[in-house]
């Protein structure tokens, strides 16, 4: 697998990130009075929009509905593009969240699907971010499942990419499109192999993907699974490996290098993703355009007797 790509991966959270804790009485204490102040003063709007992403960002739902009352506007972006919305989304602040969602006149129902300067919306940030159920709240409030931001990712490339298995499915199920490219030439299912998401490479099958469609680099799901990153399991990766032999992944089909799944996995010594595609029959003796055999390419001894022909 290239150093490029695998880097792109390795980039990733490495787990999901957990649900952040409620903001302590203090903090939204704090921000009361000094938002009492604030609003004896008659601000502007400039201000009233510093303070809803203040109170966005802090958690603090009783006040943002306090300034949403006093005419801040939810459509207002702050110096990265982001809405109130997007910074609740991206810190998992549910409550904040439903506070921007409820009671959001007709014009201002756009919010859910702006876009920061990444043209990432609020439902790719929650999700890039671990935060399902800001991701669910927002999906059942008609978040788009089909944005696409500059990077070509998808809210169901995001979850693949963050092996969030859960989200993805539910998105799957609002009619996600499950095989969009992004800029690297990849899908979802490349992601979902790479992290060892099984269950979702399956659901990605199953909704209509070919588990031997050629990605950036000619490279496969299987070959994905194959050299799965440091930050897969690696019971996960065989399981995943298993899965698409089950559902007709080819075995010895071969990248742009000549490699195939079996040699990328001995070049990264994934023993057992190497067990998993020997024992479903992998030629050891297919060669690369250099001539290399998976042997040759072994990145350890052990590893070498295993694949040699």
């Amino acid at each position: 697998m290239r150093a490029l790509a695998l880097a792109l991966l390795i980039a990733a959270t490495a787990a999901q990130a957990e649900e952040p804790a409620p903001p302590s009485a203090q903090v939204c204490s704090a921000f009361r009075a000094s938002l009492d102040t604030a609003l004896a003063s008659a601000p502007d709007s400039l201000r009233l929009s510093s303070l809803l992403f203040e109170a966005a960002r802090k958690g603090c739902a009783p006040a943002l509905v306090r300034l949403l009352e006093a005419g801040a506007s939810r459509l207002s972006r702050d110096r990265e593009g982001d809405t109130a919305l997007a910074i609740a989304a991206r810190a998992g602040r549910g409550p904040v969240v439903d506070a921007l969602l409820s009671g959001a006149k007709p014009e201002e129902r756009r919010q859910i699907d702006m876009t920061d300067a990444r043209g990432s919306t609020p439902l790719m940030l929650a999700i890039h971010a671990g935060r399902r159920a800001v991701a669910r709240a927002l999906l059942e409030a008609g978040a788009s499942v089909d944005a696409i931001n500059a990077q070509g990712e998808t809210p169901l490339s995001e979850a693949a990419y963050g092996a969030d298995e859960d989200t993805a499915d539910m998105l799957l199920q609002k009619g996600a499109k499950p095989d969009t490219l992004d800029r690297y030439g990849k899908s979802p299912i490349c992601y979902a192999a790479a992290r060892g998401a099984a269950r979702l490479v399956g659901r990605l099958i199953d909704a209509g993907v070919d588990p031997n469609a050629r990605y950036g680099g000619d490279l496969t799901a299987l070959m994905w699974a194959a050299g799965f990153p440091d930050i897969t399991p690696a019971d996960h990766a065989a399981a995943t490996v298993r899965l698409l032999i089950a559902r007709h992944a080819k075995l010895d089909l071969v990248d742009d290098r000549g490699r195939s799944a079996l040699m990328i996995a001995a070049g990264l010594h994934r023993f057992e993703t190497a067990q998993a595609l020997l024992e479903a029959g992998a030629d050891r003796t297919l060669r690369d355009k250099q001539g290399k055999t998976a042997a040759d390419l072994a990145a350890t001894e052990e590893m070498r007797k295993r694949v040699a022909p």
